[in-house]
């Protein structure tokens, strides 16, 4: 009876979540693309030195552990950043501040110079830890020894110990919801 109680329970709780993009007709990479840009995500710039140095705007990081402190970064295994992290073992997580829209732009536009060049249009500074390029006016920025590279699908889950941190004067963040950037700019307001 318990049992049976406990799948009823259960049902009745999925009843309440939000439907699948099949039943909401979305199809594949386009319809979860559609879903998870309900989700607003910080905007950021990896950043990777040595040989293969390379910058990219990413949204895809998350904090995993303050003892130790780890965070964690998921790259295209097709992408040049992803050749660049293993290669230097290493990165920087750049937060990026509220006007800093143009700089991210220019770090997901693959048109750029290749290797340290694409760094020439940017004021940066190298990292002491890593050597990995800090770019400058950053809301904040990490530094990180690659850990451990996990599989995820087309992706790699690079695990990052963090070695080094720092802020900067900004006060404001970008966010990046529902296909377009936002400013969010500290103040909490109740709800």
């Amino acid at each position: 009876m318990a049992e049976e109680q406990g799948r009823l329970a259960e049902r009745g709780a999925l009843s309440r979540l939000p439907a699948s993009p099949a039943r909401l007709g979305l199809p594949g990479k386009h319809g979860l693309r559609q879903v998870l840009g309900q989700f607003a995500t910080g905007v950021t710039v990896l950043t990777a030195g040595g040989a293969d140095a390379h910058g990219m705007t990413a949204n895809a990081l998350s904090s995993v552990s303050l003892e130790p402190p780890l965070l964690l970064c998921c790259v295209s295994r097709a992408a040049r950043m992803h050749a660049a992290i293993v290669g230097a073992g290493s990165f920087a997580v750049n937060i990026l501040a509220a006007g800093q829209q143009e700089l991210s732009k220019y770090f997901a536009d693959w048109r750029r110079p290749d290797g340290m060049a694409q760094f020439d249009a940017v004021g940066w500074t190298a990292g002491d830890r890593t050597g990995a390029p800090l770019l400058r006016d950053a809301l904040a920025w990490l530094e990180c020894e690659l850990d451990e590279v996990l599989a995820g699908g087309d992706h790699s889950i690079f695990l990052g110990r963090v070695v080094a941190a720092g802020r900067g004067a900004g006060e404001h963040a970008l966010v990046f919801y529902g296909g377009r950037y936002h400013r969010v700019d500290g103040h909490a307001r109740a709800a």
